[in-house]
């Protein structure tokens, strides 16, 4: 199919400095959770970017230097010459599908812990570090400490040149770049030149920029990353930033500040959600101007360039969801886009140390060390069946997948509506772009004719042996406990029977909860406090409690548990640390302090415990128990998938799924470790 001619702007090239993009998608700098320790990994994900159709396509952070030690946290460096070979694999790479490669330069200063160097932190005045628990302080830079600053810049910039960089960042936002922070009165209280007013305290990030132009201006782009608010969280300090700067870098990447701002998940924002503020950067600046909002949309790109509010559409999260947004766009295919969900499981896995990992594509970090396509599978290795039990997110992104490699498919699930876990919470307030996760491999299976999908389908073990075909796939799911085990409660502190204790599924199938409400949660994600707020905006009276120390505790990976929080207190439910369940009865719950076994005692209507899953893998026990009787009825392998075999998130089913359905007759996939560890430089 040829493109539809409303998105030929979007396929524009547009020059940057002195090179040329060839389109209007660009890939903003973004995470991956190997860098250097996997480049050939880090580099095959942004290859495929490139081979997506995106113009331009960027790393993540570079440390210019080993001042800006930013371990254990993965990183990119370029703080000798040493570095240059290594992240030279990453432009080779991106330029083989005619894109730009981009570079971000860093130095984190207050951010950076120089763990291993054991040297001070820099900052522009002595202050404690900001990424961490630990009490270590900044050392107040000097002038010659400044003068160093700017050389180990501009060395970085010249191996960013030499290793085939085509834009050059300077970082100066999400409040992890020294140049933000010398723009911040928080921070900078110096009382010399680079301290002060604001023009004194952007001097040296002028310096740097004038630097960079001076050492690589003749063939590479010099982009500046900014946060409009990053400046005391003052936009007018902001515009006034942009109007002094305006036509000094070749390129404005503009966003806000931190990162968990700029990366907003579905629940608190909307695609497009930062225009009203960076809007005005286009207004000021004639240099092109690029910014995000979890574009996913080809008519919201479309708005957000037509409109003047960008010249580039940038895109670090989609870009995750699908690497091919591009390329469907101008195939016509805008239809088959595969659309992110905004729930920042890929910043989970930067921020516990992890290869990036995504809910909507599972190919993702896996593209070099398992030789996975996000669009490509190898076609069928035999003329075998296959019946997947149970159309959750790893059933249904196995059938996808097998179906797309030729297989006969049948998928039967005992609901009435197909989607698993995933349709059922999709209605709860803040996660119905979450839906997208089921809707997109039903759209995918439903344009397929070698699937057959039965809703509304319970199937027994008897019905299994006799539906005769060759693979069997258990995805069923998981059930939550109603005894309180979880990982305090190791034994049952409840009966498991009584009539006011709920679960997640309870509210999910539409049980009456009579209030007023405590919700027990040591799952520490999303759901019980989702549950809560939902439950409070039906008029009931909610108290959160949590044996550990801080409300949703996993949440802190996926950048949104301060505004959860917030949103619990605003809706005035009362939360409850660091407090164990010990027992309920019809009208109280007897609760513990971890530490002293101080006991508390609050009213009750409904219990809401959320501790632990329990696998539905009644079928898969039962065939096993009647293997005998396989080869009679044809069958050859039983399995079973996603949390059937172990409860996790959505994304772990979605790759449990997809690494079951690439593995079917694939001898080299069984004979590979299921420990596939990172490649090293």
């Amino acid at each position: 199919m040829a493109r539809d001619p409303r998105y030929d702007v979007l396929f524009e090239p547009l020059q940057i400095g002195p090179v040329t993009t060839k389109n209007r998608f660009y890939q903003v700098p973004h995470c991956s959770g190997t860098s250097d320790n996997a480049p050939d990994a880090n580099t095959r994900m942004r290859e495929m970017k490139a081979e997506g159709g995106w113009g331009v396509v960027c790393t993540e952070i570079a440390e210019i230097s080993n001042t800006t030690e930013f371990w254990p946290f993965p990183s990119l460096h370029l703080w000798t010459d040493a570095d240059v070979g290594r992240i030279a694999r990453m432009p080779e790479a991106v330029h083989r599908h005619g894109a730009l490669a981009g570079v971000e330069l860093g130095h984190v200063g207050l951010a950076a812990g120089n763990r291993a160097s054991r040297t001070p932190p820099l900052g522009p005045s002595s202050h404690l570090t900001l990424e961490s628990v630990e009490p270590f302080q900044s050392k107040a830079m000097d002038k010659s400490d400044i003068r160093l600053l700017r050389q180990q810049h501009r060395a970085a910039a010249r191996r960013a040149k030499e290793a085939g960089f085509d834009i050059v960042y300077a970082y100066a936002g999400h409040g992890l770049s020294i140049f933000s922070q010398f723009l911040q009165t928080a921070y900078n209280t110096r009382l010399d030149e680079y301290g002060g007013s604001l023009e004194n305290r952007m001097r040296l990030l002028r310096e740097v920029l004038q630097d960079m132009h001076e050492e690589i201006g003749d063939s590479c782009a010099v982009a500046l990353r900014f946060a409009v608010n990053e400046i005391d969280g003052d936009l007018a300090q902001g515009q006034e930033f942009v109007e002094a700067m305006k036509d000094l870098p070749d390129l404005w990447d503009v966003n806000l500040s931190d990162w968990p701002e700029d990366s907003q998940t579905s629940r608190f924002s909307k695609e497009g959600f930062q225009e009203e503020q960076i809007a005005f950067v286009k207004k000021i600046t004639n240099r092109p101007v690029v910014s995000v909002g979890r574009f996913t949309s080809p008519d919201t790109m479309l708005s957000q360039v037509k409109r003047g509010v960008l010249d580039l559409v940038g895109a670090a999260r989609p870009s995750i969801a699908d690497p091919f947004i591009p390329n469907k766009i101008d195939e016509g295919r805008v239809d088959e886009i595969r659309e992110c969900i905004g729930c920042n499981v890929c910043a989970s896995g930067e921020l516990s140390y992890a290869p990036m990992r995504c809910t909507q594509n599972p190919t993702v970090m896996d593209e070099y060390r398992r030789g996975w396509h996000p669009e490509n599978v190898p076609p069928k290795g035999s003329n075998d069946a296959v019946l997947v039990v149970g159309s959750g997110p790893a059933g249904l992104e196995c059938a996808n997948i097998l179906a797309k490699r030729g297989y006969e498919v049948t998928v039967a699930d005992a609901r009435e509506e197909l989607g698993g876990r995933v349709r059922r919470e999709a209605g709860l307030p803040g996660l119905s772009e979450w839906i997208r996760v089921a809707d997109y491999r039903l759209y995918a299976l439903q344009q397929l004719g070698n699937v057959s999908l039965y809703p509304a389908s319970p199937l027994s073990v008897a019905d299994i042996l006799e539906f005769g075909t060759q693979h069997i796939v258990i995805a069923t799911g998981a059930t939550w406990r109603r005894d309180g085990i979880g990982r305090w409660n190791l034994s049952p502190v409840l009966k498991g029977t009584e009539a006011n204790v709920l679960t997640p599924d309870d509210i999910l199938d539409g049980c009456e909860v009579n209030g007023p409400v405590v919700i027990y949660d040591e799952d520490g994600g999303y759901l019980g406090n989702v549950i809560a707020e939902k439950l409070v905006k039906e008029g009931l009276d909610v108290t959160f409690v949590t044996p550990a120390s801080e409300v949703a505790p996993y949440l802190a990976l996926t950048m949104e548990q301060h505004k959860v929080i917030a949103r619990l207190l605003d809706l005035g439910v009362r939360i409850e640390r660091l407090k164990r369940l010990k027992g309920a009865d019809n009208s109280n719950v007897s609760l513990a302090c971890v530490h002293s076994d101080e006991e508390l005692t609050l009213p009750l209507g409904s219990l809401l415990v959320l501790t632990s899953r329990s696998p539905n893998d009644e079928l898969y026990t039962g065939l096993m128990q009647r293997n005998e009787d396989w080869a009679s009825v044809g069958i050859k392998t039983v399995s079973r998938i996603g949390d059937c075999e172990a409860p996790s998130i959505i994304a772990a089913a979605v790759h449990a799924g997809h690494r079951w359905a690439r593995a079917l007759d694939d001898d080299a996939n069984v004979r590979t470790p299921a420990h596939l560890p990172m490649p090293l430089a």
